[in-house]
């Protein structure tokens, strides 16, 4: 295999741990390169939104050639209701650059497991849940044989169910999928993306909203917005400095009430999670 151009730091980040979650249009292969080599912690050539219909085959051509050929990445192929679904399914299967397959428009949980098993074993399956449908599902599709993720496409959910854009209007969608999560033991769920044309400061509010709502990645369509979300969604410097004084005084520390232990698995998260993203200064 070819050597990969893909940014090594992200590289040797497991996806359960992803942050950011970049879509590169799949129709587009000039902009292949850039993505690999941004700091998106998982990269996404995107088979389904991005692409026309009349450029389907082209663009799982695009695909097929680019995780031939020293790419790495997951891909985002049309749903399983659609004509295109088994063709994209074939196209990737055994292709050696492959991390993974986001499954659009995901409602129900078979639709999850079915796509696994046609992959084959090892391929994990990132559920994206865009409908009412999918929502009210979620809890089932996180529990499916298969699902790797769960992810929120907020645009088209909005679209589906007409709620507006505040962060309000989005929460019990946010809530639903935390809680599926929660309950399937999946990795954290990731957000819904930024407009391609947010700046530092937007991109960073609606970080800071994915994590109040308990999500730990967030979808991408820009990859200078990449960075911001990683820095957003990773242990600030003052939960840093508060685990570390934690664990620093763990063994002279007296439990007096019910709350220590609870803090003390927190403070152990925070400094795993910042060791992991290359943080954690000892």
């Amino acid at each position: 295999m070819p050597n990969s151009i893909r940014n090594e730091r992200a590289a040797s980040l497991p996806a359960k741990l992803s942050r950011s979650w970049l879509l590169t249009s799949a129709a587009k292969p000039e902009l292949f390169a850039d993505a690999q080599k941004s700091e998106a912690d998982s990269v996404i050539f995107d088979m389904e939104a991005a692409v026309p219909e009349a450029q389907k085959s082209e663009a799982r051509d695009n695909v097929g050639a680019a995780l031939s050929d020293g790419m790495v990445g997951w891909v985002r192929i049309n749903g399983s209701t659609t004509e295109e679904w088994e063709d994209d399914l074939e196209a990737m299967h055994g292709l050696p650059g492959l991390r993974g397959i986001m499954l659009p428009n995901t409602e129900q949980p078979e639709q999850v497991t079915l796509t696994a098993m046609r992959l084959g074993a090892g391929v994990p399956v990132l559920a994206l849940i865009e409908t009412a449908l999918g929502i009210e599902a979620a809890t089932k599709i996180a529990s499916a044989p298969g699902t790797f993720r769960l992810a929120l496409g907020t645009n088209d959910f909005r679209k589906d169910t007409g709620v507006g854009d505040d962060p309000i209007a989005l929460a019990y969608a946010r809530s639903r999928l935390v809680i599926a999560t929660r309950v399937g033991g999946l990795p954290g769920a990731i957000d819904g993306p930024s407009a391609a044309g947010a700046g530092r400061h937007t991109v960073h509010e609606d970080c800071a909203w994915t994590l109040k709502m308990g999500m730990t990645g967030k979808l991408v369509l820009n990859p200078s917005q990449a960075a911001i979300v990683n820095d957003s969604l990773s242990p600030s410097e003052d939960d840093q400095t508060w685990a570390r004084d934690m664990l620093e005084h763990q063994d002279d520390a007296e439990i007096v009430d019910g709350s220590y232990l609870p803090r003390l698995a927190r403070a152990k998260k925070i400094a795993a999670l910042a060791d992991s993203y290359g943080l954690w200064k000892r």
